[in-house]
């Protein structure tokens, strides 16, 4: 897997074996990427959740992004993530907490600009994820939220102030985008 754009385009990234990480992929991140270039607001704070080895965090500081704050419960994603930020240079500019998305949620206070979520696809929580973000403080006026699940997952278009603006289908993978309006 490597970086698709910005500095760090083309450096490689470390990631689990398949069997125990579904990483995204380059043509979903590059429509992720491309997607937000069209509708984010702004790039300034990234929230990268079930963040897995970075990849989507990583992107985002190598196309702007001046803060990453990556989450993910399991110690070897950890331990992947900050050696890719290593790699990509981008090291100083993120912190890494390594405990589930449910405990980040009760503790980070800061609004971020942009909240990656890309959950398992067997996690069948996602509504209920989406609606703890929706009410919590992360998402600050005109932040963009964008979920990558299964096609098969239905979200609903409104989540308490965050409002489904776009969705692709790429394969298995589907991408939603929600925008939090004030």
């Amino acid at each position: 897997m490597r970086v698709t754009g910005g500095k760090a385009r083309g450096a490689r990234l470390r990631t689990l074996p398949r069997r125990s990480l579904r990483p995204t992929t380059s043509v979903a991140k590059r429509a992720i990427f491309s997607l937000l270039e069209n509708s984010a607001a702004g790039w300034s704070r990234v929230l990268d959740l079930y963040a897995g080895s970075g990849a989507l965090g990583i992107e985002a500081l190598s196309r702007g992004a001046e803060w990453v704050d990556f989450v993910d419960q399991r110690k070897s994603c950890c331990d992947i993530i900050r050696a890719n930020l290593r790699n990509t240079g981008e090291f100083q500019r993120a912190h890494v907490y390594c405990c589930s998305v449910t405990k980040a949620l009760s503790f980070l206070d800061s609004s971020y600009d942009i909240i990656f979520v890309d959950p398992p696809y067997s996690d069948l929580s996602l509504d209920d994820l989406l609606s703890n973000i929706a009410k919590s403080g992360l998402p600050g006026a005109n932040s963009a939220v964008v979920v990558c699940h299964a096609h098969r997952t239905t979200l609903k278009p409104v989540y308490d102030g965050l409002h489904l603006v776009k969705e692709r289908r790429y394969g298995d993978t589907c991408i939603s985008i929600y925008h939090k309006e004030v």
